[in-house]
């Protein structure tokens, strides 16, 4: 199908904002933190809990609604998964305890992940195999909106009218997202294409892209890039306000900036990764990933960080995400060309996976070093590049 008639730009922009669902349901209460540690009666290790739950619930989520997308098709398990985000994004603003904020927020993250999973599948369903990349990277592009808005919303309503406020305006999120995927997101999987052999054609999709030479190398890659992210979103409140001694507000806008540079990379990406290949690009990501890692574990173990290198490191590493993350899924996706839920489902469970346990982690030394979050971030991308050369490696002649 011409995906000039289908995958419209107002498509990709639905798309784009229904895949959302992480960076507005993580960024925009970061700031927030010492806010809920403190009315709430909890240390920082508690309130870094409710972002591993939800990224929990993103995995299990994907890894459930992905291959059944494969089944029913795109669109049911959209409009479920969006019903169930928008009730519990509402439950949130009401939370008494750590104990039920935790719990909603993988009941959150479960259910958003339909958005995360079928915004990319449903692109891939409507693109050529040769522009898939370009499609990918545009709906990037649009959920890359999300980091630049989300944390100045979230940090000036923290101020204004507190967590719980914060929590409110994300709901509002949550309720907007199910309108425009009632309106505006079609059915992308025909009939004929769907699976009808149950649990055993799932699994089999699943153990087939296991058994590929590429695909969980690719998966790799595309999951530690994301990992190193979220030790990087769940330290850097702490780090930027405690270490560094930002104010909320400046903290907010900080983050946005440094995370303009998954827009551009992106952009640019979406222009010249058809004609340079995603191959090369992902290179160029990996690239500059592991040289942010580097340099921020340098300035942090040198104590020299300052707020300025912080979100200059910051930047370079969401530049290097975006062409990353956008290459190695399409890359990998490209190898699932007859199970892209289950793909799509391996790939964003293996992210999410990956991106709670590096949450907790950076939290281990306590909320006044950095240090914690640098070595995470260093060795995640460490071992992305490795798995990135080595998924080019087997493929470099172009083998399937």
């Amino acid at each position: 199908m011409s995906s000039s008639r289908r995958l419209s730009p107002g498509l990709i922009a639905a798309l784009g904002f229904v895949s959302a669902v992480g960076p507005f349901a993580t960024d925009m209460y970061l700031a927030s933190f010492t806010d809920i540690a403190g009315d709430l009666g909890v240390d920082a290790a508690a309130v870094q809990l409710t972002l591993t739950s939800f990224l929990v619930g993103v995995a299990v989520g994907q890894l459930v609604l992905g291959p059944w997308s494969d089944r029913v098709g795109r669109r049911p398990v959209l409009v479920v998964g969006g019903v169930i985000f928008a009730l519990s994004s509402i439950a949130l603003v009401f939370a008494p305890t750590i104990a039920v904020f935790v719990i909603l927020r993988f009941v959150q993250g479960f259910s958003g992940s339909a958005g995360m999973v079928l915004g990319r599948t449903v692109a891939v369903d409507l693109s050529p195999k040769e522009t898939a990349v370009r499609a990918l990277s545009l709906i990037v592009v649009v959920v890359g909106v999300a980091p630049l808005v989300a944390p100045p919303i979230g940090g000036l309503l923290s101020e204004v009218v507190g967590w719980r406020g914060v929590m409110a305006a994300l709901a509002v999120v949550a309720v907007v997202m199910l309108v425009v995927s009632l309106a505006v997101v079609p059915e992308s999987l025909s009939i004929e294409h769907r699976h009808t052999a149950g649990m055993s054609q799932t699994l089999g999709a699943f153990r087939g892209l296991l058994a590929d030479r590429a695909f969980p190398l690719y998966t790799g890659a595309y999951a530690l890039t994301f990992g190193a992210i979220m030790a990087y979103v769940s330290a850097s409140p702490f780090v930027g306000q405690v270490v560094l001694g930002m104010s909320p507000t400046v903290y907010s806008i900080s983050f946005a900036v440094a995370a303009s540079g998954v827009i551009l990379s992106n952009i640019v990406n979406a222009r010249v990764a058809v004609r340079f290949g995603p191959r090369r690009m992902l290179g160029v990501g990996l690239g500059a990933t592991t040289g942010a890692a580097a340099l921020l574990l340098a300035l942090t173990l040198t104590g020299t960080l300052t707020i300025p290198g912080f979100v200059a490191c910051a930047f370079l590493l969401t530049l290097g995400l975006g062409f990353t993350m956008s290459n190695a899924s399409a890359l990998g996706l490209a190898r699932a060309d007859h199970a892209r839920g289950a793909g799509s489902a391996i790939m964003g469970t293996s992210q999410f996976i990956i991106g709670a346990v590096a949450s907790p982690l950076v939290g281990l030394a306590g909320e006044d070093t950095a240090v914690p979050m640098a070595v995470v971030i260093a060795a995640m991308m460490a071992l992305s590049l490795l798995l990135g050369i080595l998924a080019l490696r087997t493929t470099r002649r172009g083998r399937r």
